[in-house]
């Protein structure tokens, strides 16, 4: 199907969309197979290798946890955080792996000894598709391979298995001739908003409404809102210091208590209201931007709950910048719950818009293009967003995306230790600002500009290209390799 807005904004589990997500889903469609295939019960012996950047940090994206839930047959848009740690925490004490256990016709799976350790790391070795590779093998009690596969985790939580790169490009092309206003670029984006008369968000929709109706499409980009909203809720909640041992202190439940003091002026039944309902002082519209973009990304580097937006390491910006949105935007302050759904609904719908233009012609991966494909996408999607809540033209709103792109390219993907934590969590931060930056200096101009969405889309593909591999999530590079992990 043609990427949509509920493919770019996905519930899944943190920390890495790429490194967690997409391996989760490939091992559970590989479950799912051998379930569909009959050859389940059958299976004496499983194999997984992983090459690149699976292999190089993937310990400290949770990678090869991931993959044995998927393998159990768990998906990481259904399974619970308190599922997660039930499981691992089985087949950690018993060192035994249930094959496809919730796979429906499984028969309750089969039962193997196998786990993290028992996985073949492949760092040095990158297949042709996509540094993050994966590769499952299952045997019989003879050694006779009963099914393999290969898939690839290119970004988002997407996954694409080998062998079937072109029939899946064939059926997204295909896809697209069924949407009433298919696009690749901003430039045919921006041509149906000439001749149509309606705004980025209107377009997205219309081509929504091609799968599903539109109370099903509002619903559920109101649900994606409330499952970013528990996010920060959960994370706010939580203290001490990150998982991983990088010993990285949890800040935003310290912020949130000195923010809601500096906002209350020491008033107790402000200081007592639900994080989401204020107090919401102007001054410090900056702080509660970065307070929700390191709540969300401190939540995903503990492997909570979270959106990918559009992956799970650019988490916190889009949540951030629609928060700005709905309470510190023009006119917020008296708006109905009604006119609040529809900012949020808006908002996501142009944000997806923006988010297809980078899957159809660069990547939102940062083992692909470096940093820039993750926090540079999201930045440039909220921005857009951003705009087009605040009332800005088609062209405005395309400006507000290309600044955002256009002041983050070249940035590079180095975590320390390979964990989403350094620099991950505080640049969320520093690019939901540039977004909110981004949109006003788009809504003050007139639309018109020297550099297009698409040229700056295609530099940063170019540039990921050029990117030595160091800085490409491959932990070889840059903080990663020039900061003392303990």
């Amino acid at each position: 199907m043609a990427v949509g807005v509920f493919d770019l904004f996905s519930i899944g589990i943190g920390p890495s969309s790429s490194h967690t997500v997409g391996p989760m889903r490939a091992a559970a469609v590989f479950a799912e197979e051998l379930v569909g295939a009959g050859v389940l019960g059958a299976v004496a012996s499983l194999r997984v290798d992983l090459y690149g950047s699976l292999a190089a940090t993937g310990h400290g994206h949770g990678t090869m946890t991931a993959i044995l839930l998927g393998l159990e047959g768990f998906h990481p848009e259904l399974i619970l955080p308190d599922e997660v740690e039930e499981r691992l925490a089985s087949i950690a004490e018993t060192g035994m792996l249930n094959l496809a256990a919730v796979v429906e016709g499984s028969g309750g799976g089969v039962a193997l000894p196998y786990g993290v350790g028992d996985m073949v790391l492949r760092p040095l070795t990158v297949l042709p598709r996509h540094t993050n590779g994966m590769t499952f093998t299952v045997a019989d009690a003879g050694g006779e391979v009963l099914h393999a596969a290969t898939f690839f985790s290119v970004g988002g939580g997407f996954i694409v298995r080998e062998g079937e790169e072109d029939a899946a490009q064939q059926e997204l092309d295909a896809s697209k001739e069924e949407l009433p206003l298919p696009f690749r670029t901003a430039a045919e984006l921006l041509e149906h908003c000439l001749n149509t008369g309606l705004g980025i968000a209107d377009v997205m929709l219309l081509n929504e409404k091609a799968s599903r109706d539109e109370g099903e499409i509002r619903a559920g980009l109101l649900h994606i809102w409330s499952v970013m909203e528990n996010c920060v809720a959960t994370s706010l909640k939580r203290d001490g210091v990150l998982p991983g041992g990088l010993k990285v202190r949890r800040r935003a439940p310290d912020w949130y208590e000195r923010l809601k003091k500096e906002c209350a002026d020491g008033r107790e039944e402000d200081q007592d209201a639900a994080w989401d309902a204020g107090p919401h002082d102007a001054r410090y519209w900056q702080e509660w931007v970065n307070l929700v973009a390191l709540a969300v990304n401190e939540e995903n580097a503990s492997g909570g709950r979270v959106v990918t937006a559009p992956t799970n390491g650019a988490a916190g910006i889009i949540p951030a910048v629609l928060y700005y949105a709905l309470h510190f935007a023009p006119g917020m302050d008296t708006a109905t719950q009604q006119d609040r759904d529809g900012v949020v609904v808006r908002f996501l719908l142009a944000a997806g818009a923006v988010g297809v233009l980078y899957k159809e012609q660069a990547s939102i991966s940062g083992a692909e293009v470096g940093c820039q494909g993750e926090v540079g996408s999201a930045s440039s999607m909220a921005a857009a967003g951003l705009a087009e809540v605040m009332g800005g033209t088609p062209a405005q709103v395309e400006n507000a995306a290309e600044i955002a792109m256009e002041h983050n390219l070249g940035l590079t993907c180095d975590p320390i230790g390979g964990l989403v934590q350094v620099p991950c969590i505080e640049r969320n931060a520093i690019a939901a600002a540039k977004a909110i930056n981004a949109a006003k200096m788009a809504l003050w101009g007139d639309g018109t500009h020297r550099v297009s969405l698409d040229e700056v889309i295609i530099t940063m593909r170019e540039t990921g290209k050029d990117m030595s591999d160091k800085y490409k999530e491959t932990a070889m590079g840059g903080l990663a390799v020039n900061v003392v992990e303990c």
